[in-house]
């Protein structure tokens, strides 16, 4: 109750600081403060990746929100994936909570980050009332989270699907079973969740297939080394069919990992408003310690993501070219 009472007191100051410090958005402003070297690929869908935002505006979460803005413009964004952690400390306690003023509708207000928010559950969203962030898609013109994992089709312009699956890995990671802090967590059997993804993945026809999730399944962040359990019951299933990206948030920083003689590409996207140490891995491409999101632009013959920090610079960009899936269902039987 108390850390409700100073949060909508911090609520009822802050529209004349907000009034100060919000940007006016216009064509001209996009035009002058271009992100350069970020473009989409020709007959494409857009979207940005962010994750571990929800800090009331604190730390870097304003600037990244304005960058992603300017992002969206440029590519004319499709959506918005969030990787979790969408709540700073504790999640929401309900679709009333003033934190989803002050720490999302408030900070993400330009026009072009109107679009529709695919949003997964993260740890620190766990600390609250999940169900809460499920129900706000009723509320909400953007938010979309209709179920704790769910999926998303989207068409390319040649007339091909993307799949996208979103889940929520909260249930799969090993020591959350045993942690006080994440009971919650402990009465969600992960079997049906599991088997929901191989159900998903065996029927597949998309030319492109994506998997969201809040912890990554390798990292060059902080959490090297440590067994999550996701090595063992998540990755199998995403190289048996053939998945072109499993994208994370959790570290907060911006990662690409590749594993050797693999062709999943794990991307991170925790620089929300927060930036921690990276360091170079056997499977590290790119890590930096720095707050951003990553963009995607997909067609029919390439994946092109692109990493954008706080600054509007673009810091890294892969392209990934389209697999021949033909057979992916007898990969690694």
């Amino acid at each position: 109750m108390i850390k409700q009472l100073i949060t909508l007191i911090a609520l009822l100051v802050a529209p004349p600081l907000l009034a100060q410090s919000t940007p006016i958005y216009s064509d001209a402003l996009y035009q002058q403060q271009r992100i350069e070297g970020l473009a989409p690929l020709a007959d494409s869908i857009n979207f940005a990746v962010i994750g571990d935002w929800g800090h009331n505006g604190h730390f870097y979460q304003r600037p990244v929100a304005h960058q992603l803005e300017i992002a969206l413009y440029q590519l004319d964004g499709d959506f918005v994936i969030s990787t979790g952690d969408n709540f700073y400390p504790d999640g929401v306690a309900s679709t009333q909570d003033p934190l989803w003023q002050s720490a999302f509708e408030r900070i993400y207000h330009g026009p072009h980050s109107f679009v529709p928010w695919h949003s997964v559950l993260g740890n620190h969203d766990y600390l609250g009332n999940a169900q809460a962030q499920i129900d706000y898609s009723n509320v909400s013109g953007r938010w979309q989270m209709p179920a704790r994992y769910y999926s998303q089709r989207f068409t390319l312009a040649s007339g091909e699907p993307v799949l996208v699956l979103f889940l929520d890995t909260n249930t799969l990671v090993s020591d959350y079973r045993t942690r006080a802090k994440y009971r919650a967590t402990q009465g969600q059997d992960p079997g049906p969740q599991l088997a929901w993804l191989k159900r998903q993945l065996s029927g597949s026809d998309a030319a492109w297939t994506l998997v969201v999730g809040h912890h990554p399944i390798y990292t060059s962040g902080k959490r090297y080394g440590r067994d999550n359990g996701l090595v063992e019951t998540l990755a199998p299933l995403l190289k048996r069919y053939g998945v072109d990206a499993y994208i994370a948030g959790h570290e907060h920083d911006l990662q690409h990992n590749q594993i050797k003689h693999s062709d999943l590409a794990h991307y991170v996207s925790g620089g929300g408003s927060e930036a921690r140490s990276v360091e170079q891995r056997e499977f590290t491409r790119y890590a930096e310690a720095t707050p951003g999101f990553l963009t995607f632009s997909i067609n029919a013959d390439a994946l092109q993501m692109s990493a954008v920090n706080h600054r509007g610079e673009v810091r890294y960009q892969h392209k990934q070219l389209r697999r021949n899936k033909e057979h992916k269902h007898d990969q690694q039987k």
